[in-house]
């Protein structure tokens, strides 16, 4: 097979033409700018195109198929040239299903924790040496990249993201993969830019469920009271499995599963949305073939996905973790879980506003009293990030007053934040660092080094 990617130096794009490549297909691509880590992996692998831009001369009639990022802009002088000459244009989503039609199917969607639920079931599979494909959203440990896809392997695990599959195909792209497994870890508003409002939302879960195979299954979180109302309606050729939080132990931060019979798990990882994020993993490995023991026994040494409560440094008497957490749901979880785990020390948590969601100012109040678990509490935006995104400019005070609670700073100079910071005392305390940014090239390793001392 011959392909060409336009926006090959996405995340997900990039991954997937190295996992194409690896099948041994002929991969071509063209970007208008490639960043690490991207660069570096394609260059690797001999993927890296001679020189940024679009290049319609690199369509050829010789392309079996182009496939599409969603970098690329509707008029990309590539994409035109594509659908001129009547080739195949596919989204990533969309080419990955063609890659998997003949394979177990199983998609992790839900507006938090698909990227940590996914990782673990490929740690699971990947511990009792079971063969797979896969498609994650995040840099996971012992994992050269974030896509495989061959032919041999019966099953195929993929994060299933709601936004939209292309800059020409408009539907989300977990309403391309037609699970046989799907799981559904809950709903929460996001992504506002494309779904301006919540009901428009959520109907694309429903949709999403309604695109399970027959005789497949769903796992849902049964604390969502979204996915509570829609396993309702759903048909009956689909069969359900509800999870929720297991029971459990804390003791000098590490928690403890407790298993029917006796017995206990130690876990790695913490938090009710992460031990949710676990029960709901175990029902998809039960689904293919793996007993609830063997799934124990791998989880245990599961650390977690890249930047999902992740740990950056620590002491005998404090530690610093950053996290993805950026939506209200998520940042609410996260700052709970490091409390809950820790509840003797003080939690000084610092999220940073940088999705088109966060920064826009009818959003806002959806983040009300998101971080009061905090002892303190720092949100910090960039006004020029907003500018960037042609939002309107919005006020610290806004943010404030959204925000609410007593413990509450807005910070808009990541200079001044990092030297805040390092000022606190941090006996008996712990920093969490949330964003899907880098509260603007921040170096947590660094800061982390200051204020453990």
């Amino acid at each position: 097979m011959n392909v060409h990617f336009i926006a090959i130096g996405g995340a997900a794009m990039h991954n997937l033409a190295i996992a194409l490549h690896k099948k041994g297909f002929r991969v071509t691509g063209s970007d208008d700018e490639i960043v690490e880590p991207s660069a570096s992996r394609l260059k690797t692998h001999g993927l890296l195109p001679a020189a940024w831009g679009w290049f319609p001369e690199k369509i050829s009639d010789s392309l079996d198929a182009v496939i599409l990022g969603m970098h690329a802009r509707i008029d990309n002088p590539e994409l035109l040239e594509a659908q001129r000459k009547g080739i195949r244009i596919y989204s990533y989503p969309e080419y990955i299903y063609e890659q998997s039609k003949d394979k177990i199917r199983v998609v992790i969607g839900g507006s938090h924790g698909k990227t940590s639920i996914t990782a673990m079931i490929l740690h699971v599979l990947r511990f009792h040496n079971k063969d797979f494909d896969y498609m994650v959203g995040a840099q996971l440990e012992g994992f050269d990249t974030m896509v495989k896809l061959t032919a041999e392997a019966p099953c195929i695990i993929l994060e299933g993201d709601e936004y939209l599959a292309s800059p020409i195909d408009r539907r989300p792209k977990f309403h391309l993969y037609h699970p046989h497994i799907a799981l559904l870890s809950g709903i929460a508003w996001d992504h506002i830019n494309v779904f301006p409002l919540f009901s428009s939302y959520l109907e694309q879960f429903k949709i999403f469920i309604d695109l399970v195979e027959d005789d497949g299954s769903l796992i849902w979180c049964n604390t969502d009271e979204h996915l509570r109302t829609l396993s309702q309606s759903t048909r009956s050729a689909i069969h359900q499995y509800p999870y929720g939080i297991p029971k459990h132990r804390i003791e000098n931060g590490v928690s403890f599963i407790l298993l029917e019979g006796g017995g206990e798990v130690p876990l790695q990882i913490f938090g009710d949305h992460n031990l949710s994020n676990a029960e709901g993993a175990r029902l998809v490995c039960a689904r293919l073939g793996i007993s609830t023991t063997a799934f124990y026994e791998a989880i245990s040494s599961f650390k977690g996905a890249a930047r999902r409560l992740e740990l950056v440094a620590k002491n005998a008497h404090a530690a610093v973790y950053k996290d993805f957490a950026h939506s209200p749901s998520k940042l609410m979880a996260t700052t709970l879980a490091v409390k809950k785990q820790y509840p003797n020390r003080r939690l000084i948590a610092c999220m940073e506003l940088h999705t088109f969601s966060s920064l826009n100012e009818e959003f806002l109040d959806e983040y009300r009293d998101s971080m009061l678990a905090a002892d303190e509490a720092i949100v910090y935006y960039n006004p020029h990030t907003i500018a960037h995104k042609k939002l309107k400019p919005i006020t610290e005070e806004q943010v404030r007053k959204a925000f609410g609670g007593d413990n509450l700073q807005v910070m808009t100079d990541a200079q001044l934040l990092a030297d805040v910071i390092c000022k606190k005392d941090f006996t008996n305390a712990n920093l969490l660092m949330m964003s899907s940014g880098t509260f603007d090239g921040m170096s947590l390793p660094e800061m982390a080094s200051k204020i453990l001392i």
